[in-house]
C-alpha cells in the first residue's frame, strides 16, 4: 500500500504550500516508507510515499505517459498489468511498475478506462495539457480513498483522512467504483455488477466453476518482487488462501525469488482458539508458521495509535484491528512486506451467523449485496490500515472482481443455511475444495464454524476491553452522550471511550 495526496485550484501556489503539500503528505508515509514523490504543475499538487511491491528499482511515483503530460499518483496493484501492456505496445514505459499502464490507458481511452483495470487501486491522475483531472476508487474499496474540498475552492484527494483533516473545510470517503471527472464536474459510477441491482440471480451452483475463480484471485496475488505470505487464523477463509497460495506457489514467479515454502502468520491470547486451529492448518500445509502473542494490556496499550491509523469509532472494527496492528508491526519486523488475506468471504455468501434466520432466498441475496456495498467501511477498511500502518500491503482475493461476478451470479438458494441437507453456513464454499483425491485442507477445518476474528484471538479480549473502557467511561458520562455527541451517539461505555479517542484525532468529522 503507497499513500497518495493530490490538490488542485490552491490559490496560493507558493513556496510555503508547496512546503504544506510535503508536510500533509508526510502524515502518510507509515503506508509508504520507500520513497517519496511530488510533482506541481501551476495550482495542482501530486505527492506519493511508496511501498515498493512491484518493480522496487525504478517504480518510483508519480509516473508519467511518454512526454510527462500526463501524470499519476496509484495507490494500489494492477494484476493485468501485464496483459494491458500488450495492449499498449505503441506506447514506450519507462518502468516496470504496474501502475504505470493508467497513464497510457488514459491516453488511448480517455476516462472510460478504468474497468479495464484487475486489481485495487485508488489513482488521481492530471493532464497537465488543460489541467483537467480524474479520481477513481476500486470496485469494493479495497484501497482507502478520501475527497475534500477547500475554503479557497480546492480539491483534495488523500488515502487517509489525517492528511485532509486540517486543510478542507469537508471531506468525504470517496465511493467505491467510482471516478470523479474535473471535465463533468462530479462523481459517476463506473462498476456496475448485476448484484448492485439487488436482482436475484439464476444461475445453478457449480463447485469446479467456484474453485477455479478462486484459485485465479489467489494466484494474480502471488504478484511480487518482495517478501510475502499469508495471514492464517485456522477459520475456512484463511484456511483456504494458504492452502491454495501453497498449492501454486512452487510455479510462481515469485518462488524464483523468495523459494517455494509459504510463510504464514498469526496472532492472539495465548492459548486462543486461532493459534491452536491455525498451527494445525500450517503443519497441514507444511508452510513456514509464525505465531504472535499478545496481552490484554498490550492491546489496550495500542488502542490509541489504532485508532489513529484505521481512521474509524466503529466498536467491531477497533476490536478486530488491534491484533492485526500488533501482527502487522511483526511482521514487518521480519522483512515481509505484502500479506494475503481472508476478508469478503463471509459477505459474498453470508457467512455470518445472523444469515440462519433469512426467510427466503431473496432477503438471503439482497443482504449479501448490502453487506459487499459496505466493506469499504469496515472489514476492507480494518484489513487495509491495520497492515499499512507498518508498511505492510493487504491483499484480499475474495473480493476479486471476477470472483465476485462468479460468486455473486450463482442462485441464492445454494448459499442458504439448510440443516436438512446438512449445509452449513458458506456450504458452496467448503464443498467447492471438499477433494478427497487432492484435498486442499482437512475435514474438520473445512467445516470448522466461524469465529469472529476478535473472539478467536482469546475471548478474554473482548471482556478486557470492556472493563478498561468501564473504568474510563463514567455513568453521567454516558447518560449525556446524545449532548456530546448527537450524530452517531454511543450507546456503551466501550463505544463512548473509542469515541473520545477518535475525537481528539478527527475533530472536525
Amino acid at each position: 500500500m503507497c499513500g497518495i495526496l493530490a490538490v488542485f485550484g490552491c490559490i496560493d501556489n507558493s513556496q510555503a504550500k508547496r512546503s504544506r503539500i510535503i508536510e500533509l503528505s508526510r502524515r502518510l508515509r507509515h503506508r509508504g516508507p520507500d520513497w517519496s514523490g511530488l510533482h506541481c504543475h501551476g495550482d495542482c499538487y501530486l505527492a506519493h510515499q511508496r511501498l515498493a511491491i512491484v518493480d522496487p528499482t525504478s517504480g518510483d511515483q508519480p509516473l508519467y505517459n511518454e512526454d510527462k503530460t500526463v501524470v499519476v499518483t496509484v495507490n494500489g496493484e494492477i494484476y493485468n498489468h501485464k496483459q494491458l501492456r500488450e495492449q499498449l505496445k505503441n506506447h514506450q514505459f519507462r518502468t516496470g511498475s504496474d501502475c504505470e499502464v493508467i497513464a497510457h490507458l488514459y491516453e488511448e481511452h480517455g476516462e472510460e478506462f478504468v474497468d479495464m483495470l484487475d486489481g485495487m487501486f485508488s489513482f488521481v491522475l492530471l493532464d497537465t495539457r488543460d489541467k483537467s483531472f480524474i479520481a477513481a476508487r476500486d470496485a469494493i474499496g479495497v484501497t482507502p480513498l478520501y475527497m475534500g474540498w477547500g475554503l479557497d475552492g480546492s480539491i483534495w484527494f488523500a488515502s487517509e483522512m489525517k492528511a485532509l483533516s486540517d486543510d478542507c473545510e469537508r471531506f468525504i470517503s470517496f465511493p467505491p467504483g467510482h471516478i470523479y471527472s474535473s471535465k463533468q464536474g462530479g462523481l459517476r459510477r463506473w462498476y456496475n455488477p448485476p448484484c448492485y441491482s439487488e436482482q436475484i440471480p439464476s444461475n445453478p451452483y457449480d463447485p469446479l466453476v467456484l474453485r477455479k475463480a478462486f484459485e485465479k484471485a489467489v494466484v494474480k496475488r502471488l504478484m511480487t518482487d518482495v517478501p510475502f505470505g499469508v495471514l492464517l487464523s485456522g477459520g475456512l477463509d484463511s484456511s483456504l488462501v494458504a492452502a491454495v497460495a501453497s498449492r501454486y506457489l512452487a510455479d510462481s514467479e515469485a518462488a524464483c525469488q523468495w523459494g517455494s515454502q509459504l510463510h504464514s502468520f498469526c496472532i492472539g491470547l495465548e492459548g486462543s482458539p486461532d493459534l491452536k486451529a491455525a498451527r494445525e492448518v500450517a503443519d497441514y500445509l507444511g508452510t513456514r508458521h509464525h505465531e504472535f502473542h499478545f496481552t490484554v494490556q498490550e492491546g489496550i496499550d495500542a488502542l490509541e495509535e489504532v485508532i489513529y491509523h484505521i481512521e474509524t469509532y466503529d466498536v467491531t472494527t477497533i476490536r478486530a484491528s488491534t491484533p492485526m496492528f500488533l501482527m502487522s508491526r511483526k511482521i514487518k519486523s521480519l522483512g515481509v512486506k505484502m500479506v494475503i488475506s481472508g476478508e469478503g468471504s463471509d459477505e459474498i455468501f453470508g457467512g455470518y451467523l445472523y444469515f440462519h434466520k433469512a426467510p427466503n432466498k431473496e432477503e438471503f441475496h439482497q443482504e449479501t449485496c448490502r453487506k459487499i456495498k459496505a466493506l469499504h467501511l469496515y472489514d476492507c477498511l480494518r484489513a487495509n490500515k491495520s497492515t499499512s500502518a507498518w508498511g505492510v500491503e493487504a491483499r484480499v482475493p475474495f473480493l476479486d472482481k471476477e470472483f465476485i461476478n462468479t460468486a455473486m451470479s450463482i442462485d441464492p438458494e445454494w448459499k442458504m443455511v439448510r440443516p436438512d441437507l446438512g449445509r452449513i453456513e458458506k456450504w458452496i464454499l467448503r464443498n467447492a475444495f471438499d477433494d478427497d483425491k487432492q484435498p486442499y485442507l482437512p475435514k474438520h477445518i473445512l467445516y470448522r464454524q466461524k469465529e469472529q476474528f476478535s473472539d478467536g484471538v482469546g475471548y478474554s479480549w473482548i471482556d478486557g476491553l470492556r472493563d478498561h473502557a468501564n473504568k474510563q467511561v463514567t455513568d453521567a458520562m454516558l447518560a449525556n452522550s446524545s449532548f456530546v455527541y448527537p450524530e452517531n451517539t454511543p450507546t456503551t461505555k466501550e463505544a463512548y471511550y473509542y469515541r473520545t479517542i477518535f475525537e481528539k484525532f478527527f475533530p472536525k468529522v
